[in-house]
């Protein structure tokens, strides 16, 4: 179980990394709904956006963090052993 929880931790964090080595900012929607004043077109206007952008040492330390607790992961049944 442990082996399980360790090695699906280390994999979130591989493919988070991958991720934000490929995406160069992140736009978050908020899950407020729109006010209901009209602009003067008639549209609605959208609702408020946050955005994150990593910095560039992000992406290669959770790829690295990643990867070292999934060997850990893999060395954990011997351990268990003993």
């Amino acid at each position: 179980m442990w082996r399980a929880l360790f090695l699906a931790i280390g994999v979130y964090l591989v493919l988070l990394g991958a991720q934000c080595l490929g995406v160069e900012k992140f736009v978050l929607n908020l899950h407020e709904p729109p006010k209901e004043s009209a602009a003067a077109d008639g549209q609605l206007k959208p609702g408020p956006r946050r955005e994150a952008v990593p910095p560039p040492w992000v992406p290669w330390s959770f790829m690295s963090t990643g990867a070292v607790v999934c060997l850990y992961s893999f060395t954990i049944p011997t351990r268990m052993k003993s």
